[in-house]
């Protein structure tokens, strides 16, 4: 039989300074440019801001600096449908990827893409669960975590 334990305790909030506080944004690109996981942060203008190395090769796009500063979709991101023959999305599809969902809504998004790299017919399916970045209490980009399925 399982045991299960539950603990309570105050909340441990390192002290930080009001310049690292006001710069949420600023902080995530970091994290994120320095992480082993998928994951990716995009600005209000949907232009990649940071992206992880593990994240650039399950979306096929090479390298991290090939892809920060483009718009999002412009950067050699290929989605396509889940037909037997795949085609490229349509601009309405694309508003409804979870990165660009939770920018819009402000709120959390999650949903299967499927990616086709470059020179390739079979696409890559990925589940994508994407959170709006807030800063001062506007949505100013979203953050989204990447995972094969």
């Amino acid at each position: 039989m399982a045991h299960v334990e539950l603990s309570l305790s105050d909340v441990f909030a390192p002290a930080a300074s009001t310049e690292q506080e006001s710069d949420n944004f600023g902080q995530w690109s970091g994290m994120v440019s320095r992480a082993a996981e998928p994951c990716l942060l995009i600005d209000e203008g949907t232009t990649v801001v940071a992206i992880s190395s593990s994240g650039c090769d399950l979306l096929c796009l090479g390298a991290p600096e090939d892809v920060i500063g483009l718009p999002l979709l412009e950067g050699g991101l290929r989605l396509v449908d889940f037909t037997a023959s795949p085609s490229e999305l349509t601009e309405q599809e694309t508003d409804k990827i979870p990165p660009l969902l939770a920018l819009h809504s402000g709120r959390l998004a999650r949903g299967l893409l499927r990616v086709q790299g470059p020179g390739s017919d079979a696409g890559r399916t990925v589940d994508a669960i994407s959170t709006p970045v807030l800063t001062d209490g506007a949505v100013v980009g979203s953050l989204t975590f990447l995972s094969a399925v």
